[in-house]
């Protein structure tokens, strides 16, 4: 007896995600890196590394294209020095500094003295932050690559709950856009009996008795065909349709669930030159066509951020 095949759902995830990782190397050394994600229309990777870091930025490179698919995603990774002995700074160095400011501002005739804690924040002013020997770069490198696919995993984790949100608001959504259209597909033939019945009075009044009775019929009737809306909810239906079953598959949606909103919005746009000017039940259509195109930009606005 042949089993039935499970149907596997990939998760949908939203390209906002945030995490962060720190850790010790050594004694004296440790690191900090983070990960942060926003919407944009491919992978975008920016890497903030210190210098001599240009190995660990090819592997990180590598290893983020292979489990994400799309987004701006930042990399920042700090390292932390002589965090575990009491700070030094350089006399030296620190006079130098100050030196160079006094005479910068005597050759320029300018007044001022040196802020303090903007000289120590210039390089090389702690001893020892300026020297990261190849050993302490190699250890750095192998305490963040094994930290980085379980930060990763934390990212994607918070982009897949984002995602999972988006989903269930983008379902609220098409309930209301289906609620519409059935709504539109219910007036429809009240409005199609409007529209001929104008149609036959105008066309009446314009040929002034110059065409039997028979003909003004059957050219009313045309045109009134011609503005009916029942080919565009046949397809609202279908697109709707189309739009639950990919939410229903997961995975990588943003770019075809955008196409699918556009061609909504199409027919909508149609929908609404057919009916608009009628009286009567062609008031509440207008009054749906454009409660349609809001649902339409709602989730336009909702799919930009899904990945």
């Amino acid at each position: 007896m042949s089993q039935k095949k499970e149907t596997v759902v990939s998760p949908i995830y939203s390209m906002t995600g945030f995490a962060r990782a720190s850790g010790p190397v050594t004694e004296t050394l440790g690191y900090t890196v983070s990960l942060k994600s926003v919407n944009h229309r491919f992978l975008d990777l920016h890497m903030r590394l210190p210098g001599g870091t240009e190995s660990l930025e090819m592997r990180l490179r590598k290893l983020l294209k292979e489990k994400i698919a799309r987004g701006h995603v930042e990399v920042s990774l700090s390292i932390d020095r002589s965090a575990s002995r009491e700070a030094q700074y350089n006399g030296e160095i620190v006079a130098e500094y100050i030196a160079a400011f006094r005479s910068a501002a005597s050759e320029h005739r300018l007044k001022g003295e040196p802020d303090l804690n903007a000289v120590f924040r210039l390089p090389g002013i702690w001893n020892g932050e300026s020297r990261t020997s190849e050993e302490d770069m190699q250890a750095i490198e192998a305490a963040v690559m094994e930290r980085i696919e379980p930060l990763i995993a934390e990212l994607n984790t918070m982009r897949s709950a984002e995602g999972k949100s988006l989903a269930g608001e983008l379902r609220s959504g098409l309930r209301r856009l289906g609620e519409f259209v059935e709504e539109v597909s219910g007036l429809r033939q009240d409005v199609q009996k409007v529209y001929f019945e104008r149609i036959s009075q105008r066309m009446a009044e314009m040929l002034n008795g110059n065409l039997d009775n028979e003909r003004l019929l059957q050219e009313a009737a045309l045109l009134a065909d011609r503005s009916d809306v029942e080919e565009e909810i046949a397809r609202m239906r279908t697109h709707i349709a189309h739009f639950e079953s990919l939410l229903d598959q997961g995975g990588e949606l943003g770019k075809k669930l955008d196409f699918l909103l556009q061609e909504m919005n199409r027919e909508a746009n149609t929908l609404l030159s057919k009916t608009s000017g009628l009286s009567g039940n062609g008031t509440r259509i207008t009054e749906l066509g454009l409660g349609i195109k809001s649902e339409i930009e709602k989730a336009r606005e909702q799919v930009q951020n899904l990945e």
